[in-house]
């Protein structure tokens, strides 16, 4: 949907409902948005993905890998740039996870209301990796308001059947803290990346991550305090990127391994059993 309908819509609605006091506009929306913690930052990324116009290189008119400009001049000669990332924060969606008494509890599920039984996997909680994960970050695990996280990934053509080639890339979080049947819903899923086309990223991928993996280091390292209307106290909330989800090639560019040739497998590694046609 373009700007221009989005308008159109929400000043057909603010004229039907006079009295409900709705944005008029695509920006008062975006404005409202940005104040409930749900907006996104737009961050300038060179063509050939080398590097982000973030932070260091905020202010650089030219990729510090490749010298190609940041910039391309459209039909009108203005400057617009080549690449954009949007970027969803995720340290304010994961607060407001706590900030309801509804949520809050669900936040809980894993450890105070999942049924706990030896060898039966109902539950991520139930699992190895899990158990690992709690056994080597005890620390960690012994709040169970710690955020439990998994990444997924993977192309799409959002022109849908179209002929175009174009591959963008969501890259989504999930909370494995509520229980199944609430944090495998789409309204669960946290979109935190949008990572443009018109090719796929490939082993690129990292360059794009570095937003999301700088504020998973920030939640890791020293956390966030938090208000828990279940408890009614504040604490300091913490999270954890404990898998990934992908499919195979996906999994390569994410583990910057690779998933073809002689060493295809990963875990296999130097002992794959592969053979060359």
């Amino acid at each position: 949907m373009t700007n221009v309908a989005m308008d159109m819509i929400l000043n057909l609605f603010s004229r039907a409902y006079k009295d409900a006091n709705l944005p008029k506009n695509h920006y008062e929306a975006k404005k409202y948005l940005r104040t409930l913690g749900l907006g996104y930052e737009s961050i300038h990324a060179c063509k050939h993905d080398c590097a982000l116009f973030w932070k260091e290189n905020a202010e650089l008119q030219k990729c510090p890998v490749c010298s190609t400009s940041r910039y391309e001049e459209n039909s009108k000669g203005k400057k617009k740039p080549v690449k954009i990332l949007r970027y969803f924060p995720i340290t304010s969606r994961l607060k407001r996870l706590y900030a309801s008494r509804h949520t809050a509890k669900e936040m809980l599920w894993h450890d105070r209301h999942r049924i706990k039984e030896e060898g039966v996997l109902r539950h991520p909680a139930d699992g190895k990796a899990w158990k690992h994960f709690d056994t080597t970050f005890p620390d960690f695990a012994k709040d169970p308001r710690n955020v439990r996280l998994g990444l997924a990934s993977d192309g799409f053509n959002p022109f849908g059947a179209m002929s175009l080639s174009y591959s963008m890339w969501p890259v989504v979080l999930i909370t494995y803290n509520m229980p199944p049947w609430k944090s495998m819903v789409d309204a669960s899923f946290m979109l935190t990346l949008l990572i443009p086309g018109r090719d796929s990223p490939g082993k690129d991928i990292d360059v794009f991550l570095r937003p999301l993996v700088d504020e998973l280091k920030l939640l890791w390292d020293e956390g966030v305090q938090t208000y828990d209307c279940e408890s009614k106290q504040t604490f300091n909330m913490r999270a954890a990127l404990i898998w990934t989800i992908n499919d195979f090639p996906a999994y390569g560019y994410l583990s910057d391994w690779s998933t073809a040739g002689y060493k295809a497998c990963p875990i296999c590694n130097e002992d794959t059993s592969s053979i060359r046609i």
